[in-house]
C-alpha cells in the first residue's frame, strides 16, 4: 500500500506575541586584588573578547547567548579558562535565559516532531496547554502539533478525534483534512480517506500534499476494485491489479 504523505504544518497559524524578561545585571562591588590582576591580564590582545562580556552586561555581535530561551541549553563556558574558574563564584544564581515567546515554543517543538522526538514533543505540548488553560482563543498551531505527536505515538484515535474536532472548528485549513486522510487510509478505510482529501482540495484546490495523496487513494480504490472482480473470475482482472500494484509501489520510493 502507497504511503499517504502528511501535512506538518498549517499554512496559517494564528500569530502570538510574548515579552522577555531577564535578570536585573549583576554587579560586583568588590573584587579581590587577584581578580584585578585577572581582569589586567584579559584586557590584552589575547583576553579583548572576554573583556567585552564585563561591565553592564552587553553581549558580543555574534553571541548567541542574548536570544537564547529556556528551551535552549545553556551555552558553554567560553573565554580564557583561568578567569572562567575564577570567576564561577561569582556567577549569578538564577537561569538568565529568556522566557520564550508563544511562537519559539511552537518553533521548538515542530522541530522536536521532524527530529522524531515525539514524545518529548508531546510532553512540551501538554505542558504548554497547562499553561494557557482558560485562556481566549485557540491556538491552531498547537493544537495541529499535538495531533501529529499522538499520531506519531501511534495513539491513532485519539489523533483522528483532534483532526476531526479542527475540521470542524477550522475547516478552511486543508493540513487537518489531509492528515486525517492518512490516518483513514493506514486504518483501509479508504471511502473516509477519499472523503476526507475531497475537503481538503475544496479548502485549497492546489495543496500538493492532498493532489498528491488523492492520487494514491484513487489508485487503491481501484486495485480493490480489480481484486473484487478478479476473484469474481472476471477475465483479464489480475493483471490489471498487477498493473496497479506495481504503481503503488513506484509511488512508495518517490
Amino acid at each position: 500500500m502507497a504511503v499517504v504523505k502528511y501535512s506538518k504544518r498549517p499554512a496559517r497559524a494564528p500569530s502570538a506575541s510574548g515579552l522577555f524578561s531577564t535578570d536585573a545585571p549583576v554587579t560586583i562591588k568588590r573584587l579581590s586584588r587577584n581578580i584585578l590582576l585577572v581582569l589586567a591580564l584579559a584586557a590584552l590582545p589575547g583576553g579583548a573578547v572576554l573583556g567585552q562580556s564585563m561591565g553592564g552586561g552587553s553581549s558580543l555581535p555574534n553571541d548567541r547567548s542574548s536570544t537564547l530561551t529556556k528551551l535552549d541549553p545553556p551555552p558553554p563556558e567560553r573565554g580564557w579558562k583561568a578567569l572562567a574558574n575564577l570567576l564561577e563564584a561569582l556567577k549569578p544564581g538564577v537561569d538568565t535565559r529568556l522566557d520564550p515567546t508563544p511562537s519559539q515554543i511552537t518553533t521548538h517543538i515542530e522541530r522536536l516532531l521532524n527530529r522524531g522526538k515525539n514524545q518529548e514533543a508531546l510532553e512540551l505540548i501538554e505542558k504548554r496547554l497547562a499553561e494557557t488553560e482558560g485562556q481566549r482563543g485557540t491556538d491552531v498551531q498547537l493544537m495541529f502539533q499535538h495531533a501529529r505527536a499522538l499520531a506519531a505515538l501511534g495513539r491513532t484515535a485519539e489523533a483522528i478525534a483532534m483532526y476531526t474536532d479542527m475540521t470542524t472548528r477550522f475547516p478552511e485549513l486543508p493540513e487537518p483534512w489531509n492528515n486525517l486522510a492518512a490516518l483513514y487510509a493506514k486504518q483501509g478505510d479508504l471511502d473516509q480517506a477519499h472523503q476526507a482529501l475531497e475537503m481538503a482540495l475544496r479548502a485549497n484546490p492546489d495543496y500538493p500534499e492532498a493532489r498528491a495523496n488523492m492520487g494514491d487513494i484513487q489508485l487503491m480504490m481501484a486495485l480493490r476494485t480489480y481484486r473484487n472482480a478478479a476473484n469474481q473470475g472476471v477475465p483479464g482482472m489480475q493483471a490489471k491489479a498487477r498493473e496497479i500494484e506495481n504503481l503503488l509501489k513506484e509511488s512508495q520510493q518517490r
